[in-house]
Formats: C-alpha cells, structure tokens, sequence
C-alpha cells in the first residue's frame, strides 16, 4: 500500500480506551484546524466499531461545533442509544480538551428487500480523459509561488480529477454546480465500513466551495472565512472507494452567511451509491 493511502488508513483506525470510548489523532492536510473530513471519517468508525455485523451505515448527520486541535488526540464517546430489530442508532461526540467540538448521529440498517429506483448519473467525462489536482497546479502559471493552503496535491491519499475546472487564485462567477471524480489512491482492504469512513472523509473535500462559486469567492481569498457546519450523507449501496467515485454537487441557495450544497456520488458504473448535504459558513471580513 502507498505510504500516503497507509497513512491516512491508519489515521482511521481508532486506539479503543474503553468499550464506548476511543482516542484517534490528526493528519495534515493544510487546513488551520483539523479536517472536517477527518472528524467525520474517524466518528464512523467508532460508531461502527459498535455494531453488530450484518448492518450497515445508512445514513449519518453531523455538527461541526469548534475547531479541532491538530496537535491533540480526539476522543469519541459513543452512546448506544437503539439496538432495534432492524435498525441500530449510535451518536457520537468528539471531544478535545474537555470540550465537545462535534457530535455525529448515525443509523445502520439490517439488508431487506424493498421498491426500488434510483437517479441517473450525468453525461460527464471519464476520470482517465480530466487531469488531476497535482497537474492542474503545474499546468497554471507561476504555480511554484502561489501560496497553497492544502500543500498535498503531489502525494494525496485521495486522487481528485475535477470536470470542471476553476482558478481558485483567480476566481470569475460560475453557476453553482460542479463536479469532481475521487478516489483513493491505492487498494484498500475489503472492509465496508472502512470505504464508506474513507468516501465519508473525502466528501467534505471542497464541497462547500460550490456554493462559492457564484460569488467568485474561494478559501484562498484572505477576507473570506469559509468552514462546515454540518454535514449528512445517505448511503443507497455498497461502494468501494478503491474505485472511481463521481461526487455532483449543486448549491441551492446561500444567505446570511451561509451556503447550501448537495451532492450525489455515483460509481463508475452509473450506480447512485450515496448522497451528501452540508451547509458551510461564508463570512466575508471586513478590512
């Protein structure tokens, strides 16, 4: 396995203090705080690690409550709340420094047969035909002096190849859709829930930027402060994410300081396998 993609497995692999209680730590990613998508990653393996097998996550919703501490271990406390005939509730609060800095519902459902019907996965082009983040970067001019707050394109964990593509250093209004195929960077062992903590992970990547778009605003523009708030996702099928993973995302509406996006995650096949929503907080400082 890649250094990179054993790294961030391990970053997920949570030390277990007690039978509710587990501690894991942060990896860098070039954020000021510690990833969202971390937290979130982390928190579904803890409820997880919880459960019986035989069900599995259907559906998790999340708060963002303050800012992670990189430099600090996280402790997740799990609370059994429902152990039902089919379906089982966990929540989950992680805590650093005697504080609560997320708390995380998350339902898992035991396989059944029922009505079916499922979206359509848009016309976009194949990850293979769209380059990566790290050649986007080398393709831009004078991209050795930008300043780059995520400084791992070169060696990411997880491969990114957005189909459209937007300067964030010189940003112009777009409407407020796009959409990026994603990966992780190498095989990963045949564990669900490990794939579905990992896509968990790698949804928050960006996706509040969408709701950016209109306003030619990005992270990298010193007077904005953008961050999650919250974030849900609904899993419709197995999904390895080991394999391509198209993430659709649009913006509905942003106001009072807040944007909304949704998304849907498709397998390469065409398969809907997940959907997301997540409300970010865009907070333009004054001089």
């Amino acid at each position: 396995m890649k250094p990179r993609v054993a790294e961030l497995v391990s970053l997920l692999r949570l030390e277990r203090l007690e039978r509710n209680l587990f501690r894991g730590i942060s990896g860098e990613v070039g954020s000021r705080a510690v990833f969202g998508g971390q937290v979130l990653g982390q928190a579904v393996m803890a409820a997880g690690a919880t459960v019986d097998e035989g069900r599995a996550l259907h559906s998790l919703h999340a708060y963002f409550l303050r800012p992670g501490d990189k430099r600090a271990p996280i402790v997740y406390d799990v609370d059994r709340i429902r152990d039902g005939g089919s379906f089982t509730t966990r929540r989950v609060v992680a805590i650093q420094h005697g504080e609560a800095i997320f708390n995380f519902a998350a339902s898992f459902h035991a396989q059944e047969p029922g009505p079916e019907h499922a979206a359509t996965m848009p016309a976009v082009p194949p990850p293979d035909a769209l380059p990566d983040l790290a050649q986007l970067r080398r393709l831009r001019p004078n991209h050795e002096a930008e300043t780059i707050r995520v400084p791992l394109y070169d060696d990411m964990a997880i491969e990114i190849r957005p189909v459209q593509v937007f300067d964030p250093f010189h940003p112009d209004p777009h409407e407020p859709k796009a959409a990026w195929w994603m990966r992780v960077a190498d095989r990963l062992p045949d564990d669900p829930l490990l794939h579905q903590a990992l896509l968990a992970y790698a949804s928050d990547f960006g996706f509040v930027r969408t709701a950016m778009l209109p306003h030619a605003l990005t992270f990298y523009q010193p007077q904005v402060q953008c961050v999650s708030l919250d974030h849900a996702m609904w899993f419709h099928a197995p999904v390895r994410f080991d394999e391509w993973v198209l993430h659709d995302t649009d913006s509905p509406v942003a106001r009072a300081g807040r944007g909304l996006v949704r998304g849907s995650l498709y397998a390469a096949d065409g398969r809907i396998v997940a959907s997301t929503a997540q409300e970010g907080l865009i907070r333009l400082r004054r001089p």
